[in-house]
């Protein structure tokens, strides 16, 4: 474990009163916040893994969002955009990162109407048109099985999948002067 393992009472020492509480959570959050912005949730697990009491977690969290240093509605929007555009996720992949750092179910929703269908194939075909560079070559069951799981493993499902594959294929195979084998 990194750094001290408690968080509201140091060791016995005379010289050193106990830490209040509260200010030990706001340095906490404070400091996760100035890395990266976190969920409330996020915020919750790291306070509660330091020792924070519930009542003084939840007092300093509620003050947070008050004053909008925690704003879950705004990192989904953020994350979705970010994620989409950097990583080419669909937003299967992209609701189930949200879940996992916390994000409810309606903050996520609200985050994804801002994906289009058509945005969400844009990304899967440059996912395709990449992988369809890398196994120029191969066998196109082999290339066609390589692709898919590269989309798969991006959260896509089956129908884009075929449709992407098929038209980054076909792109490859009209550009290639030998055919597939």
């Amino acid at each position: 474990m990194r750094g001290r393992q408690w968080a509201v009472e140091p060791p016995d020492d005379p010289d050193n009163p106990p830490a209040d509480p509260q200010q030990v959570a706001r340095t906490i959050a404070l400091r996760r916040l100035e890395a990266a912005p976190r969920t409330r949730a996020q915020l919750a697990t790291t306070l509660r893994e330091r020792n924070i009491p519930d009542d003084v977690a939840l007092a300093v969290l509620d003050r947070f969002e008050e004053v909008g240093l925690i704003d879950d509605r705004t990192f989904a929007r953020m994350w979705v955009e970010s994620r989409q555009r950097t990583r080419n996720l669909s937003a299967r992949a992209l609701r189930m990162e949200l879940r996992t750092r916390g994000v409810a179910d309606d903050l996520i929703s609200d985050a994804l109407e801002t994906l289009t269908a058509e945005d969400e194939l844009s990304a899967a075909r440059v996912i395709a048109a990449r992988k369809a560079r890398s196994v120029q070559g191969l066998p196109r069951s082999t290339a066609i099985r390589r692709m898919s799981g590269a989309l798969g493993r991006k959260g896509y499902g089956a129908a884009v999948t075929a449709q992407v594959v098929r038209e980054a294929l076909d792109e490859v195979d009209d550009d290639s002067p030998t055919p597939w084998t």
